[in-house]
């Protein structure tokens, strides 16, 4: 599969600029991050693409939607692959919301408050990492899917950081990292 960081977005263009959590909740795109998802969607345009799957955060969304555009695929939302609950922007919008912004997908897979009420502990993300491996892995389509995500996710998922906009492939067949540094 391919993992795909989100875009930058607001929360993260201001914690890159400060270290502060500046307390943007479900923080959309920025215009970066915007250019991100399209050039994004025009690197993988060529691979053979099946599937999309997204974190039900609005910057992941953001993200997905000029890949599924321009492929023709409706987004997968599967609150698994959402970010480690740990800032502001971690909180999420009420599927209510969601499913009045983005009406052309399916939302009723998710509870309306989706992300956790505390902050998650790294163990808890890696065991959802790992729960999403084994689901992953029992797909024979899973070459042909996109999943776009979060840094710690993904982090958990592959031991690697990766950076807005950038995308990686993963084999969920293979063993899971031994070693994850959430300072990276």
């Amino acid at each position: 599969m391919i993992l795909l960081r989100h875009g930058q977005s607001q929360f993260n263009a201001a914690f890159t600029a400060t270290r502060r959590d500046p307390g943007i909740a479900d923080a959309p795109l920025t215009e970066l991050g915007q250019a991100q998802a399209e050039q994004a969607a025009e690197d993988l345009a060529d691979e053979e693409i099946q599937h999309i799957i997204a974190s039900p955060y609005t910057r992941a969304l953001q993200t997905a939607a000029p890949l599924a555009r321009r492929l023709g695929l409706t987004v997968t939302v599967n609150p698994i692959v959402r970010e480690r609950y740990a800032f502001s922007c971690d909180v999420g919008s009420a599927r209510a919301l969601l499913a009045a912004a983005w009406p052309q997908l399916d939302f009723s897979r998710i509870d309306e408050v989706w992300w956790p009420a505390v902050t998650e502990p790294a163990g808890a993300v890696r065991d959802r990492a790992e729960l999403f491996r084994a689901e992953m892995a029992a797909l024979p389509q899973w070459r042909q899917t996109v999943v776009v995500s979060h840094w710690g996710f993904i982090l958990s998922l592959t031991g690697v950081s990766v950076a807005n906009g950038e995308w990686l492939r993963c084999d969920p067949t293979a063993a899971a990292p031994d070693q994850v540094n959430w300072h990276a």
